[in-house]
């Protein structure tokens, strides 16, 4: 069915402005091969931005991305600028306003990548984080400024609602796959928060006859990953925790050059927002040589998201089959730019 989508495109800083155009062309490409069409609006909100009229999106920025289908975010940071100005100024408003209560990071071996694993079989795990309260709070402070009795405070929120919904997302898709749910802890030393999201997990959890879950201590679960990668299928964790995690998850898969994530308002009364894992990567920015698998895969989950899951398959089907035909960037050990490898991709395609 012919349809135009209305997505907001954020580039942002850094590495950003190399691989979000080049998802751009694969994702246009698809689209007209299946018959629909991606109205871009391009926003030049970030760091440049922020040093120029001191905010990082205009006061009105979240108003003007509200009526779009989704928001395609490429990264944000810059060293002129602390990294919590530009996350509070731009990403994380965006994740709360519009509601963006899961962040989605699938995390798999790719064809034609290595990881610095010994063994890697079975490494296909799906990240479920809580991705609106949690450890990332607002609450707190500091006091006595540059004195030696200067405190900081900072205060951790779990709601039994923004927990619930986070496991009951969980449970659905483990229930899609494995059956297998793994939920990470800290209940052993972290004596309020975590009994009480081990307790609201395991509650909702109950309700899926056909998923299994296991609670694993933080800790272990990083050793495991390591040790037993093809032992975890689905994880759900809390913010902090989900964040860490899925970092180590797409090391462990050869790069986090390759790592998409997906920031879903699952009742879709806001747009969600897809993008790479990785950061702005200031020490190759301009160069060309940026990998732009994540958000290349960021771009197929936005696609699926949009209804659209032929596209989305597609665009994943014509990287993998470019990395496995040896077109790589250099954090991947190959010597492609980044136009070489999207060229690659949209040869796979069928278009140029």
């Amino acid at each position: 069915m012919s349809r135009t989508y209305t997505v907001d495109v954020i580039a942002g800083d850094g590495i950003g402005k190399e691989v979000v155009p080049a998802a751009m062309r694969c994702v246009d490409a698809v689209a007209r091969d299946e018959g629909f069409t991606i109205r871009w609006r391009e926003r030049d909100w970030g760091s440049e931005r922020y040093l120029a009229d001191g905010a990082m999106m205009p006061s009105d920025g979240l108003d003007q991305l509200a009526d779009g289908d989704a928001v395609f975010l490429g990264a944000v940071g810059t060293p002129d600028v602390p990294d919590h100005v530009t996350l509070w100024g731009l990403l994380i408003p965006i994740r709360r306003e519009f509601l963006q209560y899961i962040n989605l990071r699938p995390v798999r071996l790719l064809h034609g990548v290595t990881s610095p694993l010994r063994d890697a079989g079975g490494l296909d795990v799906m990240v479920v984080r809580e991705n609106v309260e949690g450890e990332y709070s607002e609450i707190g402070g500091r006091s006595y400024r540059g004195r030696p009795e200067e405190t900081a405070s900072q205060q951790a929120v779990f709601t039994r609602a923004g927990i619930e919904r986070t496991a009951r997302f969980a449970a659905e898709l483990a229930g899609t796959r494995s059956g297998r749910l793994v939920s990470a802890t800290k209940s052993n030393g972290i004596i309020h928060s975590m009994p009480f999201w081990d307790e609201v997990v395991a509650d909702t959890v109950s309700e899926y006859d056909d998923v299994a879950l296991e609670s694993v201590l933080i800790d272990a679960l990083a050793a495991r990953a390591v040790l037993k990668p093809g032992s975890l299928d689905v994880l759900v964790a809390s913010n902090l925790f989900g964040d860490i995690l899925s970092d180590l998850m797409a090391a462990l898969a050869g790069s986090i050059g390759v790592a998409p994530s997906a920031n879903l308002n699952p009742t879709r009364e806001f747009p969600s927002m897809f993008e790479p894992v990785h950061g702005s990567a200031p020490d190759i920015a301009g160069k060309g040589v940026a990998n732009p698998v994540g958000q290349m895969w960021a771009g197929a989950m936005m696609l699926e998201h949009l209804g659209r899951p032929a596209a989305a398959r597609r665009i994943v089907a014509a990287f993998e089959a470019a990395l496995a035909d040896g077109v790589r960037t250099r954090d991947l050990g190959g010597r492609a730019s980044t136009d070489d490898f999207t060229d690659a991709v949209l040869a796979q395609l069928g278009v140029s």
